[in-house]
């Protein structure tokens, strides 16, 4: 009898940010089926650190730029197609909006509040881990 053995792939994503009128707003994502809001993640970069890699997806996927807080903000775990997937989470505040990025047409973007980013998210532990970043971010 075989036994199968579901891997553990590690990734690593950021919450990106932005201060406005004095509020925090942070930046999902929609998946590529733009079902679901998610952050920007992906698969660690060989020869990447995992906060160069974040920074990497969140041009990629969301478009934005700025310098990744290296101090990791938590870690949450989901699943995926029979895999788990581990995230190690970043913050990154976000310096820079592009108009085009690459996968501008496979998702879209909305800045929100963190409590309805929170709210929109799947993850347990990603909804906490939001709900708590505002108070590592430095005005």
């Amino acid at each position: 009898m075989s036994q199968t053995t579901n891997k553990v792939l590690k990734q690593s994503g950021v919450i990106p940010y932005r201060v406005r009128d004095g509020k925090i707003e942070v930046l999902l994502i929609t998946n590529r089926s733009r079902q679901d809001w998610v952050i920007p993640k992906g698969g660690i970069c060989k020869g990447m650190s995992p906060s160069d890699s974040a920074a990497k997806e969140a041009w990629e996927e969301a478009g934005v730029i700025g310098q990744v807080n290296t101090h990791q903000l938590g870690v949450y775990k989901y699943r995926k197609r029979g895999n788990t997937y581990c995230v190690n989470l970043f913050l990154l505040p976000v310096q820079l909006v592009l108009e085009d990025w690459p996968e501008a047409s496979q998702r879209e973007r909305q800045w929100l509040d963190i409590n309805t980013a929170a709210s929109l998210v799947k993850e347990a532990s990603l909804k906490e881990i939001l709900k708590t970043s505002k108070d590592q971010v430095n005005f």
